[in-house]
């Protein structure tokens, strides 16, 4: 048996980043800065999200830049060869299966320009 399930609060980096496919489908892309318990003052943990089908709509119509969210998926790995170097290269990706908007409407943290997604 395994198990392979994420589930992170916190607040979003930057704006959903749609893509829309001929085939119909939808993706969305954002990030999500996600503060430890153990430690108020350190730097927020950044994931990035991917969300496919409805959920993506939902996320792309309700959620933007500093919304509270929570989310559940599963944690893959994207892999490529770097195009300058030839490295093979991997970065985690949340596959979200469950979005859930927890702030209310309008709701963002003050200072959420501290929270950078460009140093993601």
């Amino acid at each position: 048996m395994s198990i392979n399930v994420v589930t992170l609060v916190g607040r979003v980096g930057g704006d959903p980043d749609m893509k829309y496919f001929d085939s119909g489908k939808v993706k969305c892309r954002l990030t999500l800065a996600v503060r430890r318990r153990t430690s108020k003052t350190d730097e927020p943990d950044w994931f990035e999200l991917e969300i496919w089908g409805k959920t993506a709509e939902i996320a792309g119509n309700y959620v933007k830049r500093g919304s509270l969210i929570g989310v559940k998926g599963a944690l893959k790995f994207d892999s490529w060869s770097d195009r300058n170097t030839g490295a093979n290269r991997t970065k985690p990706i949340i596959n979200v299966d469950q979005l859930d908007l927890l702030g209310s409407k309008g709701d963002t943290k003050p200072g959420m320009d501290d929270y950078n997604s460009d140093n993601f």
